[in-house]
């Protein structure tokens, strides 16, 4: 089988660390495929990857310098 490469990588801010590792097991449990394990960021984050059944990557990362509102929302300045 064909391995793709994503040209882009698409991302999923949550609120927390925890959330973080909910998502990416999450993602593998759906069939996506972890390539990179949530750890900490030199950016002052926590964040991981994942290639969906598509080949599409994915990273999901909590930063504490980006709020997220109550309905999921994130504004900047």
């Amino acid at each position: 089988m064909e391995q793709r490469i994503s040209l882009i990588t698409l991302a999923h801010n949550v609120h927390s660390e925890t959330e973080v590792d909910a998502v990416l097991s999450e993602a593998e449990r759906a069939g996506g495929r972890v390539v990179k394990p949530a750890s900490r960021a030199e950016w002052g984050g926590y964040s991981g990857y994942f290639a969906d059944p598509d080949g599409h990557l994915w990273e999901v990362a909590h930063n504490p310098g980006f709020p997220i509102d109550a309905e999921g929302n994130t504004r900047l300045g």
